[in-house]
């Protein structure tokens, strides 16, 4: 590759503590990599590909997103194989990147196996490759850079450990500089080889002291004294694992050896120590909170008020959380199962609003806006796997692909994809050569029915369907606020994924369509900030509306795999013919529950405390669905990462 055009680092205006995470990983390739994290439009390619050219001999490779992992790691060449039955390595981009710069762009919309099998490359130094029936092993010792915008998904906390270095990038606030980058830019696109010989001499000093620091690196003295004090340091910022301690260490000697000295001193420690700490550091757990449970005298006021607040706003259709009273519970499924249990029939109507309680349904019409509660990341969705082959691009789900992208799990005889399965064709071939009659010069002959195609995997978005509950009983006690953060944090995670999205609201006495399905989660968003609560409860209406949505999808992309994501307290009111509005819910979810295509999972939003209904749970067995609590649904990261689960 060409260096003669590519923009001089010297030049480069601010972005100090990148250009210096760079040079650091120049004079120290054991420092592990950079991750480079920020906005877009701040130098990130343009820094990398301009350290390169101060580099003698040095190569950049480009990883391309859609890169298979053939291009990669490298494969058997089929050609050979043909030609003169020798079974050869053709090199991959990991081969081409020895004694170079690997970049990925967008690391973290790459598939997980194909980051994987880079950081392991980059971590040991070599490439191994046991599969299509080649054990091989090659060089490949490169400096990792990767970029990547966090509004667009993190990297799963395994991957991102073994990263050396990370580098939070923003764009320049002072306004002087910012003037300064664009007449740089204006003399480097009108006169890009009189713009590059102006900074030549600069570029060849900071070459120089490059390779000076990579020469005088083996002399370069760390104390025990200061190795114990990366260990505190480490230790206070609850680090998992020991790599903080090792990068740290590492990259000290580099910057040592760059400023020209043979001993460490606790100046260069302090000004690595971030780089490896930012992306590792966690807070401490917190400390449990005292249990006052059996104080019950010292309830806070505003509580209090929240209860009182509660029990204003229930619908006269909704059951009250008072389980001594024969009139806790307007609809009488709640308890119609225990009663048929012991032979009795429930013969007591549903409550009907009364004159004096005209006021109360006047109030409970008014609707209200609540702010979004705390977001949080969420745990991982995924669709079961199936044998349905499907295009598309995302995050969330593993599928069958129908393209040529994705990890190859297996052979097929052809389908007509035209991705040939070389080791599985070899492999059909192999036992008729005798047999075959070999007039050509070829040392392998195939036939139409020796010829395997390759079966393969990636990850892809799902369609998302958030039908929320917002009437006036999910108001009480901080419910509606607590259940919009949680759908903001399934909103973001989304966003990640590369999920289409839409949202269903009921309350009063329908269920409305707030967002058609639609890949702008931002609108989602916004949306849901504005979302009015209020009004009675119509939970069959909400399933039917919903329902109807998902059903016009899979019309339209009949191999999707839809999810619906309900959030309630299931306490329905309103029904829509004669039945009593819970049992009514419950028949229309037997009925979703039929639809196979469509996973289906319950949030329960009630408040948690002495007396619980269950509702939304029941709901949940009958539509076959995963049920949570909102709690539920955060990620416990501890757990999760002892446990190896992957995000």
């Amino acid at each position: 590759m060409s260096f003669n055009h590519i923009f001089s680092f010297s030049a480069i205006v601010g972005q100090d503590r990148l250009k210096l995470a760079l040079i650091l990983n120049a004079v120290n390739p054991r420092i592990g990599g950079v991750l480079i994290r920020g906005e877009k439009g701040t130098a990130k390619s343009t820094t990398v590909r301009a350290l390169a050219s101060l580099l003698p001999g040095t190569r950049m490779v480009t990883l391309p997103l859609n890169a298979t992992e053939d291009r990669v790691a490298g494969g058997i060449d089929f050609n050979l194989a043909v030609k003169k039955g020798t079974r050869t390595l053709l090199p991959g981009l990991l081969a081409r990147a020895h004694q170079g710069i690997l970049y990925v762009d967008e690391v973290n919309l790459l598939d997980d196996h194909i980051v994987d099998i880079i950081l392991d490359a980059s971590a040991f130094g070599e490439n191994r490759i046991e599969r299509e029936g080649i054990s091989f092993c090659h060089a490949s010792d490169f400096i990792l850079v990767g970029t990547m915008n966090p509004e667009e998904g993190e990297l799963r906390p395994q991957l991102l450990d073994r990263f050396g270095f990370c580098v939070e990038v923003t764009s320049e606030k002072d306004l002087e500089k910012r003037i300064l980058l664009m007449l740089r830019k204006e003399n480097y696109d009108a006169d890009p080889e009189g713009f590059l010989s102006e900074y030549q001499a600069e570029n060849s000093l900071l070459s120089e002291r490059i390779t000076k620091a990579k020469n005088l690196l083996k002399d370069v003295g760390f104390s025990d004294s200061l190795r114990a004090f990366v260990a505190e340091l480490c230790t206070e910022n609850n680090v998992a694992g020991h790599r903080a301690d090792i990068v740290i260490e590492q990259a000290a000697k580099a910057l040592a050896a760059y400023y020209g000295k043979t001993e460490v001193e606790l100046n260069e420690i302090k000004q690595v120590a971030d780089f490896a700490l930012v992306h590792r550091k966690r807070d401490p757990i917190p400390p449990l909170p005292p249990d006052n449970s059996h104080d019950h005298n010292h309830e806070p006021e505003e509580n209090r008020e929240e209860t009182e607040t509660e029990d204003q706003e229930q619908s006269p259709h909704e059951p009250e959380e008072r389980p001594e009273s024969s009139e806790s519970n307007g609809d009488q499924d709640v308890n119609e199962q225990d009663q048929q249990n012991h032979g009795e029939e429930s013969h007591v109507p549903e409550p009907e609003p009364r004159g004096e309680n005209n006021e109360q349904t006047k109030k409970e019409v008014l609707e209200k806006i609540f702010e979004v509660g705390e977001t949080f990341k969420v745990r991982k969705f995924t669709s079961p796997k199936d044998q349905i082959l499907r295009r598309g691009s995302g995050k969330r789900s593993r599928s069958r692909t129908a393209s040529r992208q994705g990890r190859y799990v297996k052979s097929t005889i052809p389908k007509g994809s035209n991705d040939i399965a070389f080791d599985a064709t070899l492999r059909a071939a192999a036992p008729f050569q005798l047999q075959r009659k070999n007039n050509s010069k070829l040392a392998v002959i195939l036939e139409d029915q020796d010829i395997r195609e390759k079966i393969r995997e990636k990850r892809i978005g799902n369609f998302l369907l958030f039908l929320v509950d917002a009437s006036a009983s999910m108001g009480a006690r901080g419910r509606m606020a607590a259940s919009k953060g949680a759908v903001m944090s399934l909103l973001l995670d989304a966003y990640q994924k590369r999920d289409k999205v839409a949202m269903v609201t009921f309350r009063k006495e329908e269920a409305f369509v707030n967002l058609p399905p639609t890949s702008s989660v931002e609108l989602a968003g916004k949306l849901l900030e504005k979302m009015p609560v209020g009004g009675k409860t119509p939970l069959s209406s909400g399933l039917i509306k919903g329902f109807e949505l998902l059903r016009n999808h899979l019309l339209r992309e009949p191999e999707s795999r839809p999810m619906a994501i309900i959030i309630t307290d299931g306490r329905g009111n309103v029904a829509l013919g004669d039945q009593k509005p819970f049992k009514e819910a419950l028949g229309l979810a037997d009925k979703m529950a039929l639809e196979q295509r469509i996973q289906f999972i319950v949030v329960d939003s009630e408040s948690t405390g002495a007396v619980s209904f269950g509702l939304a749970q029941k709901l949940a067995v009958h539509l076959n669905a995963n049920y949570f609590k909102i709690e539920d649904l955060k990620i416990n990261q501890l757990v999760d990462i002892a446990k190896g689960e992957r995000f």
